[in-house]
């Protein structure tokens, strides 16, 4: 076969082949535009998710500096209560001596005493 007999092609093959080639070239661009499309829309969204996490999270640290501050004030207070809560256990023990011990009781507690 000769070289020039081979390489003989018809316009309209050409024309078939030049077509079929841009409509795959625009199919393929079409396709590689959404899935880009759809990787910055997901990009975007972890984007925004990582950002919440950084701004709660700085929250939880700010809200973690006051822990000892009011650990502090906390203290002092269960400190307070439980001192009283200790007078009114020992009051009620007076009371209740008082009781066993008393033939008046409780008639002796609300008569009112010489000198008030």
């Amino acid at each position: 076969m000769e070289a020039s007999t081979a390489m003989q092609v018809s316009p309209g093959t050409i024309q078939t082949v030049w077509s079929l080639s841009i409509i795959i070239a625009l199919v393929v661009t079409i396709v590689v535009a959404v899935l880009l499309t759809m990787v910055k829309h997901t990009a975007t969204q972890i984007l925004d998710g990582a950002s919440a996490i950084w701004t709660h999270g700085q929250l939880v640290a700010n809200d973690t500096i006051q822990i000892p501050i009011f650990l502090k004030e906390t203290n002092y207070v269960a400190g307070q209560i439980l001192e009283t809560a200790t007078q009114i256990v020992g009051a009620t023990d007076v009371i209740e001596q008082h009781a066993n011990g008393c033939p008046g009781c409780p008639a002796c507690i609300l008569e009112p005493r010489e000198g008030n």
